[in-house]
């Protein structure tokens, strides 16, 4: 294999999450891909086509991003690490190789930047302070807000959203082979570690959902991934519409089904009766029957009574959020 080429694996198996979730433990996020941008041009390049301003993607700072297509809609939700003159992104594995061929149609017109999965590269997902303590000692104590970043020598340790219910989370992002003695830390599952982003409002997009929606309907502008004041990049100017005009009548929401049948899937519709008013992103179920799912719903239709296509009985229980979408507020008051 090459460095140019992303590691191939089978699509990730999520077995049941723990419920209730863990509060400490560590997982190897074999889901996503770490990708490494190099070369003179790699700034420029990525300002033109990412939602994030590259001037504030430095040390101690890892900010999320989207790559949109010129209608505005994501194909990529990403977070920037500054590696020296270099920049590290991460992308689902089952989206990585569309994404990088897509990207680099764009970077042909930066001679001497490349883009190369780093396939000795892994991302550690790690639940509670415990775990994270016992990677940046003291240095933690820095890591208070989603992004915040401290440089190992075993990588970056990047502070993300904490949950809801205010379990903190920490991602390490380790570019290149090197192991960690994280045994004092239970291993949990990709599952668990799935759930722990729901809780947060975190969305994954897959091959079923890329290219569906504007960021913000994702609440991605919420999670620091959009930068309203930055110069042009593909997408921008539906982005920048969207938000400026007041324009979003849909959004990112998180819903539990008390007794599940199935694990709806990512694409699957959301019922109001019989009409469709959004779309499952993400879903995980746990062991005691139940599932949580992130999804995109119509502003109008999300106090209502909702259901996934094809479990009529499986009420959906609207969950909390860890971050105020204030656009739902505007839309209300328009609609009214």
């Amino acid at each position: 294999m090459t460095g140019t080429e992303v590691p191939v694996s089978d699509t990730p198996v999520y077995t049941s999450a723990e419920f209730p979730p863990p509060a400490s433990g560590h997982i190897l996020l074999t889901n996503r891909v770490l990708v490494r941008i190099s070369g003179p041009g790699t700034d420029k390049f990525l300002q033109g086509q990412l939602s994030q301003n590259l001037d504030d993607v430095k040390t101690g700072t890892s900010p999320r991003a989207a790559g949109a297509t010129p209608k505005g809609r994501a194909y990529c939700l990403t977070r920037l690490v500054r590696d020296g003159d270099d920049i590290l992104m991460d992308l689902p594995s089952e989206l990585a190789e569309s994404i990088m061929t897509h990207l680099r149609k764009y970077m042909m017109l930066f001679r001497g930047t490349s883009m190369t999965a780093q396939t000795d590269g892994k991302i550690i997902g790690l639940l509670g302070n415990e775990a994270a303590s016992s990677l940046g000692g003291e240095g933690l104590n820095s890591l208070t807000s989603p992004g915040d970043t401290l440089v190992l020598d075993s990588g970056f340790l990047i502070r993300t959203e904490d949950t809801a219910e205010w379990l903190p989370r920490f991602e390490l992002w380790q570019p290149g082979a090197g192991n960690l003695k994280l045994d004092s830390i239970p291993e949990k599952t990709l599952a668990d570690w799935q759930a722990s982003e729901i809780a947060a409002g975190v969305p994954i997009l897959s091959t079923a959902t890329s290219e569906s929606y504007v960021p913000q309907m994702l609440n991605w502008q919420h999670l620091n991934g959009v930068h309203f004041k930055k110069g042009c990049y593909t997408g921008q100017e539906v982005i920048a519409r969207m938000h400026f005009l007041g324009q979003l009548k849909k959004s990112l929401f998180r819903f539990r089904i008390a007794k599940a049948n199935s694990i709806p899937t990512p694409g699957t519709s959301i019922m109001a009766g019989e009409r469709s008013v959004g779309e499952v992103v993400n879903a995980v179920g746990f062991d005691n029957g139940s599932c949580e799912l992130l999804a995109v719903i119509r502003h109008d239709a999300a106090n209502g009574e909702l259901l996934t296509d094809g479990q009529p009985e499986a009420l959906l229980e609207q969950q909390p959020l860890p971050y105020s979408v204030t656009e739902r507020k505007d839309s209300a008051r328009e609609d009214t």
